[in-house]
């Protein structure tokens, strides 16, 4: 299209000029010299004292100076090597100025593309390259697939790669193990599964070392390697198998813990389930006697007795025991006679300690049996029946001393009189031990226990409580005490209790008792006292039968009292306050009245 302006003042028309910007390929990696001439831009007019000005990246943008034009001819250079890899395409832009700078014509664009050259190597990236493959695999079977990257151009063969096997390692079975697919870079497997048999190599591990080329392969092409790691997986092909059939143990009587370690082979891969061991008794351990459980480290079967065994009772044992995978095998595999293997197990006797019958022993004896009668005659046992012992007795633990055994017949009897009372006694109940000793070498022994449950009898007076009192010599409130009784017998030898006063002497009465419960009395005096010291004699009786009676005094201190101030001291009485003297009546008072 052509367009046209007046130039001046003159109204004269004039034609556009036209830029011609021919697309410009230049090869990568051009050797010096340099400033090279890769190309031209002409104007359809000439330039008639214009100038050619080029803009764009690679000129005035960064990366800056790479091409130039000369402002009058047009011709574009190339300042330095070029790199398709780091920029594939320059888009710049070519325009006329005048003298003063300003455009007249364009701006029109100049296309600069980059020749690749075959100047990079294949590489592979994603490594480390390890592949699995099962033991057994059929021909063919797909293992891994190897990947490498080529920065030249995609749509050129400078990046059109082929892959190929340099090296295996090991070579054995064979030295061809695998294939690799030229074009996809699949690892697969060209050995008959016969071969693939992991237990028959050397190593489940190959290394192949693999190279990539491109230019399709050609001799010419620029290489790349890398090396991949393929593991032979192991599947449980190979049944665990006992060492030998038989195996033999001796294990004292009455001892727990491991007795023999049973050992099997396993070709299959430690690692797995497929060699570890899972043993199991089958037959020969009715009375759950035996465990055996399996070392995590050996792989052997550790058999333990978990319950005592007894010689007296079966001198020999005869265990049937089986061993299998944690996994499953294979369908075409299955467990054999040599995955079952006996324990001879030999019980050794041990002179074992007479065993009470019962134990404890239990009797019921009043507390007041006197010196020398018998409680009970103990009956122990030994174990060791084969061996015919005799055995003797002798107390161990007797506290209070109470007791005393035959040696020979085990008849236990007293040595003083049994007391309910007394602080060796809990509960009611003495305990005492007892040992029997047979005459083997060494003897053993063993220890009976005897709980003798005392009855009671009335052999405690009560006690009377308190035994003080005082008063204030013009008291208006004769109250002077509430007497409570105790009694360590047992109920009926307790309350309720009986209390008394004795005869009085004199003319006149001075006080008097009353009962107020079952376990408290009430002092009363009949008339006020002069300061002096006075014993009251007062009985108290329990409900026993026969009754116990403890006749005892009460001593009263009459006191002069002051200002609410207690002086006994005509009466060696200490000072005490008035309002404690009536506090601590009367709180003693309402405990009567519950």
């Amino acid at each position: 299209q052509e367009i046209f302006k007046l130039e001046g003042n003159l109204g004269i028309p004039r034609q556009k000029r036209a830029i011609l910007a021919t697309p410009i390929l230049i090869p990568e990696n051009q050797r010096p010299p340099f400033p090279r001439s890769v190309g031209k831009v002409v104007s359809s007019e000439g330039t008639g004292g214009a100038k050619f000005r080029l803009s764009g990246r690679g000129v005035d943008q960064d990366p800056k100076g790479i091409f130039r034009i000369n402002e009058i001819s047009g011709d574009v250079s190339v300042t330095r090597t070029l790199d398709r890899e780091a920029i594939a395409n320059y888009e710049l832009e070519v325009e006329i100025t005048d003298a003063s700078g300003k455009t007249i014509d364009g701006p029109v664009r100049l296309d600069i593309s980059v020749i690749d050259q075959n100047d990079n190597r294949p590489m592979f990236k994603e490594g480390p390259y390890v592949g699995h493959v099962m033991e057994g695999s059929p021909t063919g079977t797909t293992v891994m697939r190897m990947t490498a990257f080529d920065a030249d151009d995609s749509s050129t063969d400078n990046a059109l790669l082929r892959y190929n096997i340099l090296k295996q390692t090991p070579t054995k079975p064979s030295p061809n193990m695998f294939y690799i697919d030229p074009e996809k870079g699949d690892i697969v497997t060209v050995v008959s599964p016969v071969l693939l048999d992991r237990e028959t190599m050397d190593t489940p591990k190959y290394e192949l070392v693999i190279e990539a080329k491109d230019m399709g392969g050609l001799d010419v092409g620029l290489t790349g390697t890398a090396t991949a790691t393929i593991l032979i997986d192991d599947k449980n092909d190979h049944p665990p198998e006992f060492t030998k059939k038989e195996f033999q143990a001796t294990v004292k009587e009455g001892v727990t813990g491991v007795i023999v370690n049973l050992t099997v082979g396993d070709r299959d891969d430690p690692a797995t389930g497929a060699w570890r061991a899972v043993y199991t008794i089958i037959n020969g351990n009715p009375g759950q006697s035996f465990e055996i459980h399996t070392n995590p480290q050996t792989n052997e079967g550790m058999l333990s007795v978990v319950k005592p065994l007894d010689y007296e009772i079966s001198a020999f044992h005869t265990l049937l025991i089986k061993v299998e995978n944690e996994d499953p095998l294979i369908p075409d595999i299955a467990y054999g006679p040599s995955s079952t293997a006996t324990v001879q197990i030999t019980v050794e006797d041990v002179n074992e300690g007479p065993v009470f019958h019962p134990n404890p022993m239990t009797v019921t004896k009043q507390e007041d049996i006197p010196a020398g009668s018998v409680v009970l005659t103990v009956n122990a046992t030994d174990p060791d029946t084969l061996q015919h012992q005799t055995i003797r007795y002798s107390v161990y633990k007797d506290p209070a001393g109470w007791l005393e055994i035959n040696p020979t017949n085990g008849t236990i009897g007293t040595t003083a009189v049994l007391d309910r009372e007394s602080p060796y006694v809990q509960n009611n109940v003495y305990t005492a031990l007892f040992l029997a000793i047979d005459s083997g070498n060494p003897p053993a022994t063993g220890t009976g226990t005897l709980h003798i449950t005392l009855e009671d009898v009335n052999d405690n007076v009560p006690s009377l409580y308190p035994t003080l009192a005082k008063v204030c010599d013009d008291a208006k409130d004769l109250r002077i005490v509430v007497l409570g009784a105790s009694d360590k017998d047992l109920h009926p030898n307790t309350e309720p209790f009986k209390f008394e006063l004795s005869k009085q002497s004199g003319p006149e009465k001075l006080w008097r008792i009353t009962k107020l419960n079952n376990t408290h009395a009430q002092v009363i005096l009949l008339q006020n006292l002069k300061k002096a010291n006075y014993n009251i004699p007062i009985s108290v009786t329990d409900s026993g039968k026969p009754p116990l009676t403890n006749n005892t005094e009460l001593k009263l201190q009459v006191c002069s009292c002051k200002k609410s101030k207690m002086d006994c001291s005509a009466t060696d009485a200490l000072h005490i306050s008035m309002t404690l003297i009536l506090l601590s009546l009367f709180s003693l008072f309402c405990k009567s009245f519950p």
